[in-house]
């Protein structure tokens, strides 16, 4: 579709279609109780012979729903990142002072960073997770896959300039996946680079532009399915760990989302009031973003909304937003690098009985400020978890007490996430001068984000 034509014949959302929120939370109603209803039917049966338990059929149609989305989501993870990047730094050459505008935001983003920690270490201190908890020690397992730091030094080295990495599967066939940190640092390399080549390089960033709209148009397509996707990903967290799970290791699950509260309720708003901007307007204008990511739980597939808002509710200039969302949305992890490792630390160190050492408490600090670009924004956090634990020298096993619920608290730590990478290109515009206050203020009127010319409404 042409600009003109997008301009001449918006597209009106249908009377009868309820609006995107109200979608979503139908859609977290729905899960909530076919979850329920697939946990009272049990289980199919045992397979003889792996001795794993066979879900029933809607307990499995719930896990493919919700694990289809996810799939989608990652599949456009890679071409959205690498293009966004680059774009992204081609278009800082459009903003005055640009290099002072990188290093504030990289700032804003560890200080942010570090009021969360912190109220984390503190809460895992007064709360003391792992000293509540009825959960079983037969319950701690090993990851499959863990992070340390030699791990994160050589996975900033690209293996190919995809990102890609090939492993062989049990059944001999060669599995696909990619790196999201190292995708990172090759779009870093060649957006400097195309700043550097200067105009010869005009015609590779227009194809860049024009790969980057098109691969957003398809994630919007993906976007439109989060209200059946929270149906699945609800449903089957209910289904597979229930309330019993949950109960277990209700003081942790409580002390993360009271740390996550803490952070966006509170610290958010007394920054943003600091800032002279309004608290409610902040929240409005962010709210298609911060909602999206709860339901979808990838801080990369949730970066177009993220970045739209930013630009188009709170005032942020485009090519300053285009810079910092997509940098935030794989490096800015206040709730799954910040809030949920210094807490599961201090979870797993009460449990097994490990006594922590001032230097220890400032090794998480570090570890959350530094190491946050491990999580790479796509869904869980058990990368920052065994990177913290590893750092720490506590048993990885207590990874596996934690993963029963790790669905229901990664839906918080995500929404937590999106909301900080919006505040902190907010905040920096704010005080260099370049926010539009009046787009800031605007009233929302019931749209609070388009997509093109597609309203979403409140």
């Amino acid at each position: 579709m042409s600009s003109s034509a997008a301009t001449t014949t918006p597209t009106k959302r249908r009377s009868w279609l309820p609006s995107f929120g109200v979608q979503v939370l139908i859609g977290l109603a729905l899960g909530v109780v076919l979850g329920l209803v697939a946990r009272s039917m049990g289980a199919d049966g045992v397979d003889s012979a792996t001795g794993e338990v066979d879900p029933n059929w809607l307990t499995e149609t719930l896990t493919t729903v919700g694990s289809t989305f996810v799939t989608l989501l990652r599949a456009v993870v890679p071409p959205l990142v690498f293009l966004a990047i680059v774009a992204s730094i081609a278009n800082l050459r459009e903003v005055t002072g640009a290099a002072r505008l990188a290093w504030k935001t990289l700032v804003w983003f560890a200080i942010t960073a570090l009021i969360a920690v912190s109220i984390g270490i503190v809460l895992g201190l007064v709360l003391e997770p792992g000293n509540h908890t009825s959960v079983s020690k037969a319950a701690a397992e090993a990851p499959g896959s863990t992070g340390s730091w030699l791990d994160f030094l050589t996975g900033l080295v690209p293996a190919n300039v995809l990102g890609l990495e090939a492993s062989a599967n049990g059944d001999g066939s060669i599995g696909l996946s990619f790196n999201v940190l190292q995708i990172l640092v090759v779009a870093i390399a060649v957006g400097i680079a195309t700043l550097k080549v200067g105009e010869a390089a005009d015609p590779f960033l227009t194809v860049v532009r024009s790969a980057l709209s098109i691969v957003q148009k398809v994630l919007w397509w993906i976007i439109l399915l989060a209200p059946i996707a929270t149906v699945g990903l609800l449903g089957n967290a209910v289904a597979s760990y229930g309330w019993d799970a949950l109960g277990s290791l209700g003081t942790f699950a409580g002390a993360i989302y009271l740390g996550l509260a803490l952070v966006m309720f509170v610290v958010y708003p007394v920054l943003l009031r600091a800032n002279g901007l309004s608290i409610r307007q902040f929240f409005s204008g962010a709210w298609p973003a911060i909602q999206l990511a709860f339901v979808s739980r990838s801080s990369v597939g949730t970066m177009p909304v993220t970045q739209s808002v930013t630009e188009r509710n709170l005032g942020v200039p485009s090519a300053y937003a285009s810079f910092a969302v997509p940098l935030g949305a794989t490096t800015k992890m206040d709730g799954c690098a910040s809030i949920y490792p210094a807490i599961s630390a201090i979870f797993v160190a009460q449990f097994f009985g490990v006594d922590l050492a001032l230097t220890d408490y400032l090794l998480i600090v570090f570890v959350s400020v530094i190491g946050s670009a491990a999580t790479a924004g796509v869904t869980g956090a058990t990368v920052m978890l065994t990177l913290t634990l590893s750092t720490l020298g506590l048993p990885l096993e207590g990874v596996g007490l934690l993963l029963a619920i790790d669905p229901i608290l990664d839906m918080g730590r995500t929404a937590t996430n999106v909301a900080g990478q919006a505040l902190v290109p907010t905040l920096v515009a704010k005080r260099e001068g370049i926010l539009d206050e009046s787009a800031y203020a605007a009233s929302r009127r019931g749209e609070v984000w388009r997509e093109d010319d597609e309203l979403v409404a409140a």
